[in-house]
This record gives structure tokens, sequence and C-alpha cells, in this order.
């Protein structure tokens, strides 16, 4: 019978992973995966021999109705990414729908997600929060900034190196500069870092220290 396995993979630590995906992608037929030398990395760890087809967001468009037609003929697949849960600002929601539309059975497995680990690192009220992505680069970016301002809930998002020192300072200019925030980066890696304080501080602590690695920030909601 034909499915499509959701499988999250370790936001660093290789050992962060169930021993229910383990035996999931030793099952399978195909694996999906964003970076086939990166997941190779993984399966090899693992002692894990499958057939990796890369499926990432420059080919989505272009292969989802292939992997669909190929799920309908009865293959068992993975979907996976370099790190954390697919389609949580990873490649998967396209294809996760289509196998909806189709009645492909979806089976997704519970595992690591970086931004609810720094959620439930930042101290931060968890029990009601929104979930902003990658911000945009240009388009749209101010109005994000403005409706953060107003916005009572934690906020988390994802950012990048070369772009954080320009986010905490837009978080300065229209969420005040005694704004509570968290800054985490390198989460379950070797050089993981999480950095509490206020807007102003996060600031200037990564204009001393160069930013590196996958940053997630929560936001403490206006009060």
């Amino acid at each position: 019978m034909s499915k499509l396995y959701v499988i999250p993979t370790p936001i660093g630590n290789l050992k962060d992973i169930t021993l229910r995906a383990l035996e999931t992608l030793k099952e399978v037929d195909e694996i999906l995966c964003e970076d086939t030398r990166t997941s190779g990395r993984l399966l090899k760890h693992y002692d894990i021999d499958k057939p990796l087809k890369a499926y990432h967001l420059n080919n989505e468009h272009k292969i989802k109705d292939r992997v669909v037609e190929k799920l309908k003929l009865g293959t068992v697949m993975a979907l996976i990414t370099d790190a954390g849960t697919p389609a949580i600002s990873d490649p998967g929601y396209l294809l996760i729908r289509e196998c909806v539309n189709e009645n492909i059975d979806v089976e997704v497995l519970p595992g690591a997600t970086a931004f609810v680990t720094a959620l439930v690192a930042s101290g931060m009220p968890c029990e009601k929060f929104v979930y902003e992505g990658f911000l945009p680069h240009k388009k749209g970016r101010q109005t994000r900034f403005e409706a953060m301002a107003i916005e009572p809930r934690t906020i988390v998002f994802y950012e990048s190196p070369h772009r954080l020192l320009k986010t905490l300072n837009s978080l300065v200019e229209f969420c005040g500069p005694d704004r509570q925030i968290s800054v985490s980066r390198e989460l379950t890696k070797m050089y993981e870092e999480i950095v509490r304080g206020t807007t102003t501080e996060a600031l200037a602590h990564f204009t001393k220290n160069a930013p590196r690695g996958e940053f997630v920030i929560c936001l403490h909601g206006v009060k």
C-alpha cells in the first residue's frame, strides 16, 4: 500500500532522532530529501541504505507530480529535510497537500523542530505564540515589524547570520530598546548559545561577536 511518511530529522545533534523514525527510514522504498549529501551522512551514521531522491525548494514544483504518480503505483516513501520537520519553513507542504488531495495516506512522525526548542528555552510565555518562519527580505518586511510592535503573544522566527544585525536593529527601532528577546543559535550543537535580554543588549552582543550559525529569535509580546 502506498504511503508517504513525513519524518523529522535532528536539528543538530544526531542523537536527537526517534527510534520510530529510524525504523521507518529502514522500511521505506525511497527517501526524499533536501540535500542528498547532508541526508546521506545521517543515514550512513545509522547504517541505513536506501535510495535518496533530491526534493527541495528549487525542484518541488517540477517533480511533485511525478512523486505522486510513483506513490500511486505503490511506492512507500519518506520525506525528510536537512534538519527539523518537513513543511516547517522547509519543503513539504506542496507534496503533502497533493497526497491529501489524491487520497494517498500521509503519516507524520513527531520529532525535532528548532523553533519549539528555542521557544521553550527562551523563558517566555509558550501557551500562546506566533510563528513567523523567515521574515521577508524586502517587500513586506517593514509591515511585519510594525505588526510585531503591537503583537501581545510571543513571536518566534528564523534568521540567517548575515541578516541578524539588520533584524536586531529593526526590532530596537520598531519594538523598542527594552523589549525582551531571546536569540538562539546552533541549537543542540557543540557551540549552542542562547542570548536573553533586551533588544538593545542582544544587538550589542552580536555586534561584538560576529553572528555565525542558524538563528531562532523569540520576541516577548507587547505588555
